[in-house]
This record gives structure tokens, sequence and C-alpha cells, in this order.
């Protein structure tokens, strides 16, 4: 009795094994067969899209900020050819982004208690929004520089239909709006130099300030349209 017991047992176990090792061949077999398979086209597409996303991400929001923003005029400080032409960029120095400007206007004790401890300096980066508002120029064919109104730390809920909120971030002592260097073509950097020239003659050697065009989008963000020299109108 106990060698009929002890036969169908063993060849249970002898089939066992074989279940087992075919299972694992077949296993060993199909991982092969996935390793060769082609890519999904999906699996190749997405980082292409990522990278196109990456590079056009500058463009469409200068897009955006073109179609959607609000003109606004915006005046240097007193500058004259060397101070504005350097190497081959055209550098712009604004009267908003100076602090000894700003900290005259509402709201800049307030913007500074949240970006700086007791004693510290402003901690860099900070960002900060500073309200403008248009000023008429009553026929005048020059526009006149947009006035500064006031500053916040976030964007405000509420602006009236002739301000707007620019945005801005502290950087090396200044408040840095992306609004002040340009490449310029060298044959237009010898325009612009001689028109400068040109005025600061007609003002009897003073400096003169340059009015900027930029627009604003409903974020804060800003793109420049062009800059006038006297009666000459530039386009970036």
């Amino acid at each position: 009795m106990k060698s009929d017991s002890s036969q169908p047992q063993k060849k249970t176990n002898s089939e066992s094994e074989l279940s087992e090792k075919s299972t694992f061949r077949d296993y060993l077999r199909a991982t092969d067969q996935k390793a060769n398979q082609p890519l999904p086209i999906w699996r190749l597409v997405a980082p292409l899209l990522v990278q196109v996303g990456l590079i056009m991400a500058v463009p469409t929001q200068a897009a955006y900020t073109d179609v959607t923003g609000k003109t606004v005029i915006l005046q240097t400080l007193p500058i004259d050819s060397r101070d504005t032409m350097q190497n081959d960029s055209l550098v712009l120095d604004y009267t908003i982004s100076r602090i000894e400007t700003l900290r005259k206007l509402r709201g800049w004790s307030d913007w500074l208690r949240r970006h700086s401890q007791k004693d510290r300096p402003i901690t860099p980066g900070s960002t900060l929004y500073l309200v403008l508002q248009e000023r008429q120029s009553f026929g005048r064919k020059i526009p006149r520089a947009w006035k500064s109104i006031r500053i916040t730390s976030n964007h405000p809920d509420l602006l009236l239909n002739n301000q707007v909120a620019l945005k801005g971030e502290y950087q090396d002592g200044i408040i840095n709006y992306g609004l002040d260097d340009y490449s310029i073509p060298q044959a237009q950097r010898r325009r612009i130099n001689n028109d400068i020239a040109q005025a600061q003659q007609n003002r009897n050697g003073a400096k003169i300030s340059i009015l900027v065009k930029v627009k604003v989008d409903p974020q804060g963000n800003a793109i420049p349209v062009s800059f006038r020299i006297g009666d000459r109108n530039y386009r970036f």
C-alpha cells in the first residue's frame, strides 16, 4: 500500500518542477520579446515636445504680453552716449529702478518690512509691483512718462483703467523690470549716439532723458516696443 501512495506523489512533484521550469522559460522569452519591441511613438515624441515647449516659452510670453499688454511710457535717468552704449548693447537706467525714487512712494515701508529684516539688506529676488498711472499729454506730440503711484508685494486686485502694475525684482541694489539691456546693430548705435549728442547740444550740453514705450500685460510682465530720443523714434 505504501508503494501505491508514494508513486502519485512522486509524479506530482515532477510535474510541478516541470511547470516551474516552463513558466520561468516563458517569462525569459516574453521579457526578451518585450525588449526587442519598438518603443511606442509617444515615448519618442514626449521628450521632443518638452524641449520645444521650453524653447518656445519665452517667445510665447512675449507674444502674449504684446497682444494683451497696455502701452506705457517710462523715462530713463538723464544720460549721455557714454552712459548708454556699452559694447554692442543699449543700457538704460530708469528712474523707477532707483531705491531713492521708490522709497518716496506709498507702500514702500510695508514692502521693505516684508522683504528685509531689521538692519539687514533687502533679500535678493524680492518681487515688487509698481502701480503706474497715465498722465495726459494735452495735445503734445511727445507723450509724457507715466506717474509712479504706489508699491505692493502682490499684484493689486483693483486698478483703474489708466493704471498698470509693473512687476520688478530687487537685484544688486536696484529694481530690475527686465527692460534695461538690449542688443543694438552697429549702424543703429552710431545714429543713437549722434541723436543723443545733438539733443544734448540743443540743451547746452545738459544730459537728456529717453522715453521708452513698453507693453505691460495683466500679470505685470513688460516688453519693450520703442524708445524716443528728441523727435526720433527707434523700434526694438
